[in-house]
């Protein structure tokens, strides 16, 4: 009975489930990102799709706690010194920022007819940008670390400081009797015990009780307590009026000296994962489109107008305070939508009588497509944006070098090399395209140019025609392989070194004659094996007799590769499966052989 009473519990489970790896690969197969999918998929399985869900908002609730644990994970990774280098960003950039936004849309808001509180309502619940799908598109970009990350990282943590203030100003706004003074000053005096104990909870009493429990080694003990620190401060900070999300992210910058900073992440990880792709699900649920077709035309008109109108005001802020065109750009368009918390607050000025349920569906619904609208948005500003030029500011061409050598490459590898030559005293030109290793190179005594050695002209003016010797020290497998075929082809008075990407590599470049290749992991990969070996109590002797014979073997096998085609020679590998041990009759012998006995044995052994 009780299976059957659960049965349409899994139902929903399977079908949220279902949805999400269905469409979630899906697009981003098209290109189209994670979160657009999520956002189809919710779409299409709630109560404005097949229906299969009538209730969204009750899973949003829940999934509320996915964009707790990213924020705590975020919280990790920012110790107190780097969040108070952050301070002019988080309360400089983000009060800027908000203001301008907050004035702009309200004079939106005004130019659509509505009064002032309702206006000032809507301006209020769209300029808090939604922090899980920045955070997850800055995360799929690998810009989080970044300082244009960052610096969005900044505001957004800004925002979620203003959500208690805008709340008050939302009953501030209310025609309906409003509290005492002295439940005001309660609800303060709650906020500041919570963020109080808060504070006392991560700087003394976190740190020894995961002490305790990894002593206990319990590993599922120790998720447990994960999820307890990060539900247990998101409980706090919201029993005080606080935001969930901001009471994780400062349990996360406690614990981010802590030494389980590391085991606490990878605990988390997997929910927040989940939680939050359960929240964007949850918002595409919410698109009411039946709404969405009674108000068409001003739903439409109110997204496009707010959209532009706080990417306008985000743009200008960004270059006023002297961030780059194409930065401004693009945290224009990744912050021009609204945002989750426009739900609760929207829901608040609904139940304070600022607004009523009609403003608030449409309102609602606007917050809901510019969240849809911006992972489309950031995908269109990829396709249209230029390819930026890297700066050459401080960093000269190549352009009629001399040198007994070119070396076309300076990262790790093309560094050693130069070492050997310049002891010897050798006169070598060097090239790159990595300005950034340009500039950095510069500081430790060395002169790059700046050139890309697959194109001819190039090389030319590097001096290949004079060089003596050319080593090619890229990592790209295709650009070395295309500068030994002009150099071959051009320069062939030149000894050709190579660096070879791995064995496949290494035969491709054998068969175009260079006169010298290394594999760029293989000697330092043999070094280390015999290395382990003396470790291992091997005697040093030994230990190199068998790194030798490891040698003879890769040589004969190299040979075969080149011979026979690749993989040719993969009967020379030493291999660890195990093998499978002759059959033997049983012995019904409990006693061990006499020294006499084994002699014979043996002997007749050999003998056969």
């Amino acid at each position: 009975m009780a299976a059957e009473g659960t049965g349409g519990e899994l139902v929903k489970a399977v079908a949220l489930l279902g949805a999400a790896v269905i469409m979630v690969p899906l697009f981003r197969r098209l290109g189209l990102g994670s979160v657009l999918g999520y956002l189809a998929a919710g779409l299409l399985i709630g109560p404005f799709g097949l229906q299969w869900f009538s209730d969204p908002a009750a899973i949003l609730h829940v999934a509320e706690l996915g964009v707790v644990m990213f924020l705590f994970i975020i919280g990790l990774e920012m110790q107190p010194s780097h969040l108070w280098n952050l301070r002019r960003e988080i309360f400089g950039l983000g009060t800027l920022q908000i203001l301008a936004c907050l004035v702009l849309l309200t004079g939106v808001g005004l130019a659509f007819g509505y009064p002032l509180p309702v206006a000032l309502i809507g301006a209020m619940g769209f300029v808090m940008t939604s922090t899980a799908i920045v955070m997850q598109l800055l995360g799929e970009r690998g810009d989080l670390n970044l300082p244009r990350g960052q610096k969005i990282v900044s505001i957004l943590l800004f925002e979620d400081l203003l959500i208690v203030p805008l709340l008050a100003l939302v009953a501030f706004l209310s025609p309906l009797p409003a509290d005492t003074g002295q439940s005001r000053w309660t609800s303060i005096g709650t906020g500041i015990a919570s963020l109080a104990g808060l504070v006392v909870a991560g700087l003394w009493l976190l740190n020894p009780l995961f002490r305790i429990l990894a002593a206990a080694k319990a590993r599922e003990v120790m998720t447990a307590a994960a999820l307890l620190v990060v539900l247990g401060s998101a409980l706090l900070m919201q029993v005080g009026g606080l935001s969930m999300a901001m009471g994780a992210f400062l349990a996360g910058v406690l614990l981010s000296e802590s030494t389980f900073r590391h085991q606490l992440e990878a605990d988390v990880e997997p929910f927040r994962g989940i939680l939050l792709g359960l929240f964007f699900l949850a918002v595409g649920m919410s698109l009411d489109l039946a709404v969405v077709a009674r108000s068409a035309p001003l739903i439409v008109a109110g997204v496009l107008a707010l959209m532009v109108a706080k990417a306008v005001c985000i743009y200008l802020v960004a270059r006023l305070t002297r961030s780059s065109h194409a930065e401004a750009i693009d945290r224009a368009v990744l912050m021009a939508q609204g945002g989750e918390f426009a739900f609760v607050l929207f829901s608040a000025a609904s139940a304070a009588g600022v607004i009523d349920a009609t403003v608030n569906a449409n309102l609602t619904a606007i917050v809901v497509l510019s969240m849809a609208l911006t992972p489309l948005a950031t995908l269109v500003l990829r396709t249209l944006s230029p390819a930026t030029a890297p700066s050459m500011d401080g960093i000269e061409a190549a352009r009629d070098l001399e040198g007994s050598v070119l070396i076309i490459g300076f990262g790790r590898f093309g560094q050693v090399v130069s070492q050997s030559l310049l002891a010897r005293g050798f006169d070598i030109a060097i090239i790159d395209t990595d300005t950034d290793q340009i500039r950095s190179a510069a500081d430790f005594g060395f002169k790059i140019y700046y050139g890309d050695g697959c194109r001819l002209d190039v090389l030319r003016a590097s001096g290949a025609e004079q060089a003596r010797l050319i080593a090619v020290c890229v990592d790209d497998r295709a650009a070395a392989n295309r500068v030994v075929e002009l150099a071959r082809r051009e320069f062939a008075h030149a000894k050709l070194l190579v660096r070879a990407y791995d064995r496949q590599h290494a035969v491709e470049l054998v068969r175009h004659d260079v006169d010298y290749l290394v594999r760029e992991t293989f000697e330092s990969a043999m070094r280390f094996g015999e290395a382990a070996l003396r470790e291992l109590g091997v005697d040093a002797d030994e230990a190199a007799a068998i790194a030798d014979e490891v040698r003879r073997r890769d040589e004969e096998r190299f040979e075969l590769d080149i011979a026979s085609g690749f993989a040719a020679g993969r009967h020379l590998l030493l291999g660890n499966a195990p093998k499978p041990t002759p059959y033997t009759t049983p012995t019904r012998r409990s006693q061990p052989l006499s020294e006499e006995t084994a002699k014979i044995a043996a002997d007749v052994s050999d003998a056969s």
